[in-house]
């Protein structure tokens, strides 16, 4: 027993530094590579190049001016996309009815790629900030839908018939059975919607937009600026991981009820 609580110790302590010893080892790789090859800065600029642009479009106040407008559309764009998936997830979960009028469109819906239909909703609805909270939400909606209609009709019958035999309203159904039972499906589908939130932010803001980081890709691209698309890359990634984080704190001040034998059969997965 000791040996194997030494040996998770060491572990857990290997598993703090693996992660910033493989970042260093990317970024020496990434800088030797364009030492050695002599590439162009707008081929490939050197992580020093980008560090420098990134501390300019910083203290220049860009990239908070358009890091604010793309984490304006995604939290708008994720908020929305979850509450319709949700709202649409319950009644396809409880009635088979709403199932066999909406699936067929939901997933053929799935088959028409997002970068296909933004270029037609920024004519239908014009460029403004209302099409990337539209398109965030479009992509954000399926996921948290699947997860919403599995978690509820994953909810053991036993319970369900304790609950018929209680005499409980629809309503206490919903808050003391449906809801505790289904929340840890629906928020890995959560997971899953904030990351994909930020690729639609970003898919609106490269088809039409004047402001948010896609259109700092556009500039940077057009003035062959790379090491101003890293700049904006790298912000993008950091919001996605920032907002993966924020959900995992959510499921776990929102499980903590749940015993540690069910945490530990892969439901933390990737925290």
């Amino acid at each position: 027993m000791g040996g194997e609580a030494g040996v998770s110790a060491w572990l857990r302590r290997l598993r703090l530094f693996i992660t910033p010893i493989s970042l260093l080892l990317a970024l020496l790789i990434w800088e030797g590579l364009v030492r050695i090859a002599q590439l162009p800065a707008f081929i490939l600029p050197s992580p020093g190049r980008v560090a420098s642009r990134f501390w300019q479009a910083l203290t220049d106040g860009t990239l908070l001016r358009h890091t604010s407008t793309t984490l304006l559309e995604i939290t708008l764009g994720l908020l929305a996309g979850t509450l319709l998936a949700t709202v649409i997830g319950y009644l396809i979960a409880k009635s088979p009815l709403f199932e066999h009028l909406l699936a067929p469109y939901l997933v053929a819906s799935q088959a028409i790629p997002i970068v296909a239909i933004a270029p037609l909703l920024v004519i239908w609805f014009g460029p403004g900030i209302f099409t990337k909270v539209l398109i965030c939400a479009l992509i954000v909606f399926f996921p948290v839908l699947v997860n919403t209609v599995v978690g509820l009709r994953a909810v053991p019958q036993e319970l369900r018939a304790l609950m018929r035999s209680l005499r409980a309203t629809p309503w206490q159904n919903l808050k003391y059975l449906e809801i505790p039972a289904a929340l840890p499906v629906f928020l890995g589908g959560l997971r899953v919607g904030a990351t994909l939130s930020v690729i639609g932010a970003v898919i609106g803001e490269l088809v039409a937009a004047d402001r948010g980081l896609g259109f700092l890709i556009n500039v940077g691209r057009g003035q062959y600026d790379t090491a101003l698309v890293f700049v904006a890359v790298f912000t993008l990634v950091t919001l996605a991981l920032l907002l993966y984080g924020v959900v995992i704190l959510l499921e776990r001040r929102m499980l903590a009820w749940q015993s540690e034998p069910y945490k530990r059969n892969g439901h933390k997965i990737l925290d």
